[in-house]
């Protein structure tokens, strides 16, 4: 069973979930270093963003001053989403 090809995809897509959960927990966590602790209202928007926008929220988010400037970053994402 461990063999088989539905097994595997299964297995790939729970350790996908687990280290998208992990990079979301150091993600949150870094933002809050930065911005001062995040509302639920923004941590929600984070965890929605694909795994490709989240590295490249990881890449930027040493430039936020200000929530409003994540709050900008995530409207951007939004309007490519779109």
């Amino acid at each position: 069973m461990e063999e088989s090809v539905i097994y595997q995809d299964i297995l790939q897509k729970g350790e996908l979930k687990g280290e998208k959960r992990e990079a979301l927990k150091l993600i949150t966590r870094l933002l809050n270093r930065q911005l001062g602790q995040l509302n639920s209202f923004l941590i929600e928007r984070i965890q929605e963003l694909s795994t490709q926008q989240l590295e490249a929220l990881v890449d930027i988010l040493f430039n936020f001053t200000t929530e409003h400037d994540l709050i900008l970053w995530l409207n951007q994402q939004e309007e490519l989403r779109a």
